[in-house]
């Protein structure tokens, strides 16, 4: 059983909402669209991608969910994207009826999922710009100065997705983003150290082009 909350987020002495721990293999589908929206999950390790599949049978990658991240908020009684693990995951899950029971008799709880629920709103609104980026280049160049502010070295970034995923994700052909990803290469903006390591070598300069 692990919290929803950090080590130093308690209430009344008590470490508050606990839930059972869930393991989820590389592609396998956390939940689905339209089912019912009865979780709350937090990422322990791993990666999730939350992405909704259309009539034509595409796919639109709305985010990717990293450790410390919480998902699976709805406004309504079901889910209105589905979850899949990108990687292999551990997961803790909430049951959505306790924990918001629970969040209206202690502040620090309904505080720490009001700033979960409000960071998935912000980054939403920084997806939603990203996709009306003109070029490919700068969609790219964006989504790897983001992946940066997450790794251990800034100048260098491991992926873990796939470029099928990063495609669907920035709303482009995977032809595409592999053409855009050796135009920055040959620009000496990145390096490729393997398929899915690339060392930034100009951050400032794909930073300038993401603007």
């Amino acid at each position: 059983m692990l919290s929803i909350l950090g080590p130093n987020d308690r209430a009344d002495g008590v470490l508050l909402a606990t839930g059972p721990v869930r393991n989820v293999s590389q592609d396998q589908t956390i939940y689905s669209m339209s089912e019912p929206a009865e979780a709350i999950l937090k990422v322990v390790s791993g990666m999730v991608r939350t992405c909704r599949f259309m009539s034509n049978g595409r796919r639109q990658i709305d985010a990717f969910h990293i450790e410390g991240d919480v998902f699976g908020f709805e406004a309504g009684a079901h889910y209105s994207l589905s979850a899949e693990a990108v990687s292999d995951c551990t997961l803790v899950c909430y049951r959505r009826s306790d924990l918001l029971s629970l969040a209206a008799r202690h502040q620090g709880l309904a505080n720490q999922l009001y700033l979960h629920s409000i960071r998935n709103l912000a980054r939403a609104h920084a997806h939603a710009c990203l996709l009306g980026r003109f070029s490919a280049l700068e969609k790219l160049a964006s989504f790897l100065a983001d992946e940066s502010a997450h790794s251990p070295q800034r100048e260098q970034v491991t992926l873990a997705m796939n470029r099928t995923d990063i495609a669907d994700y920035l709303g482009l052909t995977v032809e595409t983003v592999s053409r855009s990803l050796a135009m920055l290469r040959r620009s000496k903006l990145i390096e490729f150290s393997s398929p899915r390591e690339i060392k930034l070598k100009d951050l400032n300069g794909l930073r300038v082009l993401a603007v």
